[in-house]
């Protein structure tokens, strides 16, 4: 019975297509830490479902037809994608290593793969679409232009090494030790490239189980493909008997020997998900090879923001049409760039004290520019957005003439120093004061130096009061983005900070 699941499985068919009227798929997504209800908002807003959010934070999972994929791949708020195979809420797993891995290995004869594989077939065919469009679009010699950046273009996003959000995105080659079986080699890969975290901490591991050049059912007439898959195992809890490496490594293996796939740690077709969070179990099957949040930006700086987080915080601001929206601190233009893809009836201003950074941000601009022109030449419209290189404590602009103001501000870390920050952080919430609209006016602010922010709140309590805050986790810091809301009193700029 297994075998033939498994072959019926391994040889999806463009009968996919057809069945995503009716499919319904369970999705998993990733999303910034600590705006799981924003992305709930989202997915209740755009696709009209409900969203249960995990216990595991950063997860949240929501009940879609398979047609509306597409819709899926384009909400602002998730990092990864997945398809839940199943889900274990209380999973209770054995107090002995082996039981315990045994367990797991006899789990996935017993996993419903059917429908998960169908959704993910029907994914695959839609990626294929875009890849053939991207392809044309290559083509013509506007695509092709490179701006030169300082070497930054490419770069890697220092920002979003979050916990679990790109855990696939650079898999690093790991030895097996001496004490692993030789004669079935693994492929092992972890986030820190070492074997294990300390229990208390979430390790994340993929594991290929290699297979030989007989495995797999054979090919006849060409219609049968033998999918390439990797594992990969996030685990966190204290009590597990076993190491994130074991789970993946005994999973992967039933997994290949339940579907006859080959093993293919960097050139996969299927990428299986094991989450393990205390008694929490959930497999899925990946719907995103690359982390949504890389969309808007080319020309990476020491402290990109991720897309996904610029828009929970810009959504937390409730910006509304006609709105003046400033990012007076833009670095690459994160921020603004979300704002102008998705509330293009706002203005949007961005400003830097940093040319290096203007120049970045104003690369980013012509890159989503040239996007917006190769999806339809023939409705093309610019953003509404400017890049400016200014003083943030002296901007050039009308006092009261700005609606809401989101940025993040130096961490005193990759960038500035916190000793800066006591004199920086003061000046620029007052200057921030003067230019937004007293009484309607909103500033959205992200900082991980939370005391030093916490006492220059304190001291320009007159212009500004703090209404919501969500703590978040920014390339494994822990943050803080604050609402604030302007007060109708008049932003004095000769008022003493301490």
């Amino acid at each position: 019975m297994a075998e033939a699941e498994a072959a019926g499985d391994a040889g999806l068919g463009s009968a996919a297509a057809q069945e995503g009227a009716e499919l319904a798929a369970v999705i998993g997504a990733t999303v910034p830490t600590g705006f799981e209800q924003t992305a709930a908002q989202e997915v209740q807003e755009k696709l009209g479902s409900a969203s249960r959010i995990s216990r595991d934070r950063g997860k949240i999972y929501f009940e879609v037809p398979a047609r509306s994929l597409p819709e899926v791949h384009r909400l602002r708020s998730v990092d990864n994608l997945f398809v839940v195979v199943q889900e274990f809420k209380d999973y209770q797993f054995k107090e002995n290593k082996e039981d315990a891995l045994k367990d797991l290995e006899d789990l996935v004869k017993k996993l419903p793969w059917t429908d998960p594989l169908k959704v993910w077939e029907l994914n695959n065919s839609l990626k294929k679409k875009k890849t053939k469009r991207k392809k044309h679009n290559l083509q013509s010699p506007a695509s092709r232009g490179k701006l030169s950046d300082g070497g930054e273009e490419g770069g890697a996003d220092q920002n979003s090494t979050s916990d679990q959000e790109d855990c696939a995105q650079n898999p690093v080659a790991v030895e097996p030790t001496g004490g692993q079986d030789t004669e079935n080699p693994q492929g092992v890969t972890s986030r820190n490239g070492v074997e294990e975290e300390e229990d208390n901490e979430q390790s994340d591991v993929k594991v290929g189980v290699q297979a030989s050049s007989e495995s797999g059912p054979k090919a006849g007439e060409g219609e049968v493909k033998v999918l390439r898959f990797r594992v990969t195992c996030n685990r966190a809890g204290e009590k597990h008997s076993f190491t994130s490496n074991e789970a993946a490594r005994d999973f992967g293996g039933a997994v290949q020997e339940h579907f006859q796939w080959k093993a293919d740690m960097t050139n996969f077709d299927v990428e299986v998900l094991l989450n393990i969070h205390n008694n929490e179990v959930v497999v899925g099957i990946a719907l995103t090879e690359e982390s949504l949040h890389r969309r808007n930006i080319t020309h990476f700086g020491p402290t990109t923001l991720r897309s996904t987080l610029a828009y929970g915080m810009l959504r937390l601001c409730d910006p509304q049409p006609t709105d003046i929206i400033v990012d007076p601190m833009c670095g690459t233009g994160a921020i603004p760039i979300e704002g102008a893809a998705e509330w293009p009836y706002c203005y949007h201003i961005a400003g830097d004290n940093n040319p290096q950074a203007v120049k970045r941000a104003a690369n980013n601009i012509s890159s989503l520019l040239r996007k917006n022109e190769s999806k339809d030449s023939s409705t093309a419209l610019g953003v509404p957005l400017d890049v400016i290189q200014w003083d943030i404590c002296n901007l050039p602009l009308r006092t009261g003439s700005v609606d809401i103001v989101v940025t993040d501000m130096p961490f005193g870390k990759r960038m500035g120093s916190k000793k800066k920050n006591w004199d920086l952080y003061p000046a620029c919430l007052m200057e921030m004061g003067r230019i937004c609209v007293p009484g309607t006016g909103r500033a959205v602010l992200l900082t991980q130096d939370k005391k030093c922010f916490a006492k220059a709140l304190s001291r320009v309590g007159h212009i500004w009061r703090r209404a919501q805050t969500v703590w978040v986790n920014v390339g494994g810091l822990h943050a803080a983005v604050y609402l604030l809301r302007r007060t109708w009193e008049r932003a004095d700029g000769t008022r003493s900070f301490w």
